[in-house]
């Protein structure tokens, strides 16, 4: 019979038994978040980011039903390079390990697996949320239902701008997620700065960060995520005028194509970087770089406390 029990590449492995800093790192942006062949290059990319910030990265995936937390280069080329790679969300783990598919895990999938793995550190780009008209339509990402029962912390650059930002928050309240913001006050929206939304707390440092995962795990209440919103400086942002129109017209085109559920972020990031000149996918790779970097150095920071109190 088949074994369906996770993976681990040697060095994540040996990393995990060592008690070194691990960061996890998801899939999905290698398969349907970038196009080819910038896909494998930065995919790879990030994967150095974090071994120059002091961690061991674990980028999490399927391969031919077999979860595996640290591809190797072969399986990152190959989730990279196939057609017909799956999309897997928490629910999708197990039918698609049952059937033998190559998936890419989404934020919910990456979250759950590397909690479940022992990794307490992941790096991502932006976050799901609430849709626009999720009123009417009930449509909201699993990333934040799985982001309330899994103790994990996430880096990332808020939510996708083409989400609806504010309810998005809301809802992360009524979870029970913690938010904190990288040296800000202000909720980033992912291309652009300034989400346009306040935060409660803010943290100055990755120790600041470590500081509070400690106190998490210590008091035994909280288990769900901590989410640390990094935002990019503005002079690195996409032009917020530039933003907007393009979110504009990228909506429009949406409704007119009825375009619903998984397909609405994929299709609204490749308008933006048909639309942007390319420029959104710039500013894209240097949302996961630097929160790869922030990432590992948390990481690191966890990594020493836990040795100081061994």
């Amino acid at each position: 019979m088949k074994d369906f029990h996770i993976r681990y590449g040697a060095e994540v492995a040996e990393a995990l038994r060592d008690g070194r800093p691990v960061v996890a790192l998801e899939s999905t942006i290698v398969s349907h978040g970038l196009p080819r062949p910038d896909n494998l290059r930065v995919a790879r990319e990030i994967e150095r980011t974090v071994r120059d910030n002091g961690a061991v990265p674990a980028t999490i995936g399927m391969i031919g039903g077999e979860l595996v937390v640290g591809l190797d280069d072969a399986q990152l080329t190959r989730l990279a390079s196939a057609d017909g790679v799956s999309k897997l969300s928490v629910r999708d783990l197990a039918v698609a390990a049952a059937t033998g598919a190559d998936g890419a895990t989404t934020v919910a999938a990456t979250s759950a697996v590397a909690a479940a793995a022992g990794i307490g550190v992941f790096a991502t780009g932006g976050l799901g949320g609430v849709h626009r008209e999720a009123a009417q339509t009930f449509d909201e990402s699993a990333d934040l239902v799985t982001l309330a029962r899994t103790p994990i912390a996430v880096v990332c650059a808020g939510v996708k701008s083409i989400l609806d930002v504010g309810a998005t928050l809301e809802r992360l309240e009524t979870l029970g997620v913690t938010v904190l913001g990288y040296r800000t006050r202000r909720f980033p929206g992912f291309f652009i700065t300034d989400g346009g939304f306040d935060l409660d707390w803010s943290v100055d440092s990755a120790e600041q960060v470590a500081a509070v995962l400690a106190a998490r795990a210590g008091q035994g209440v909280h288990s769900g995520a901590v989410l640390v919103a990094n935002p990019l400086p503005t002079d690195e942002q996409l032009d917020p005028r530039l933003h907007d129109r393009t979110l504009a017209e990228g909506l429009a085109r949406l409704s007119a194509e009825g375009i619903t559920g998984k397909a609405v972020t994929p299709f609204l990031l490749a308008y933006f970087h048909s639309a942007t000149g390319g420029a959104s996918l710039a500013v894209n790779v240097r949302i996961i770089l630097r929160n790869a970097a922030l990432a590992a150095r948390i990481a690191v920071a966890r990594a020493a406390r836990a040795g100081a109190a061994g």
